[in-house]
């Protein structure tokens, strides 16, 4: 269910809603937009009947919503979502393009592929600083080498940069690089469950 809040709906009718909703034992979202403010319901194991909220001060409509993906759907949000990654916009008729080689293996390298794949129309640069590998002979990557070298990427051709992150005690050195980060297969206590 999707309650839409009158344009002049005051803060305190808003509360109120979402105190009724958690009333119920239901989850409140509230999503607020340009003009006016909705209130996704959640956690609800069947309808949720929308009588209950329409006779309330400053609700507006109730709006069913019927996809089981609610916070993804076009009924719960209509306009599309837009991501920035640097100075790229990824969304609705935005598309990335996300380039690079599999590891990081010189400077050089990095830089030739990165010049390349801009020229060639990437928005986005991606270079693995840390490999996953079966065994521990094969090349593991640079680590933090690999990340200094998307650093010099980003400066040399202006493109955000992409990696992998494969575990807890590299995350916080990945995230302060990366502009944007993939989350390594091999590493599910970063990837909530369910």
């Amino acid at each position: 269910m999707l309650l839409v809040m009158n344009k002049n709906a005051t803060q305190g009718e808003i509360d109120d809603v979402i105190k009724a909703i958690e009333e119920l034992s239901y989850t409140a979202r509230p999503i607020p937009g340009g003009e006016r403010v909705s209130i996704g319901i959640l956690n609800n194991k069947g309808p949720v009947d929308g009588a209950l909220f329409l006779g309330m001060p400053g609700v507006k409509d109730a709006i069913p919503v019927t996809k089981p993906y609610k916070l993804v759907s076009r009924e719960f949000k209509p306009e599309g979502t837009i991501v920035t990654v640097g100075d790229v916009k990824v969304g609705n008729s935005n598309i990335a393009i996300i380039a690079g080689p599999c590891a990081i293996e010189s400077e050089d390298q990095a830089l030739t592929i990165a010049r390349s794949v801009k020229a060639a129309g990437a928005n986005m640069f991606r270079g693995g600083a840390f490999k996953p590998r079966t065994s521990p002979y094969s090349f593991q990557g640079l680590g933090k080498d690999g990340l200094t070298i998307l650093e010099k990427v980003r400066e040399d051709t202006g493109l955000p940069v992409v990696t992998e992150v494969l575990d807890l005690q590299t995350f916080d050195m990945v995230e302060e690089t990366a502009d944007l980060i993939q989350i390594g297969t091999i590493c599910p206590e970063i990837v909530p469950s369910g």
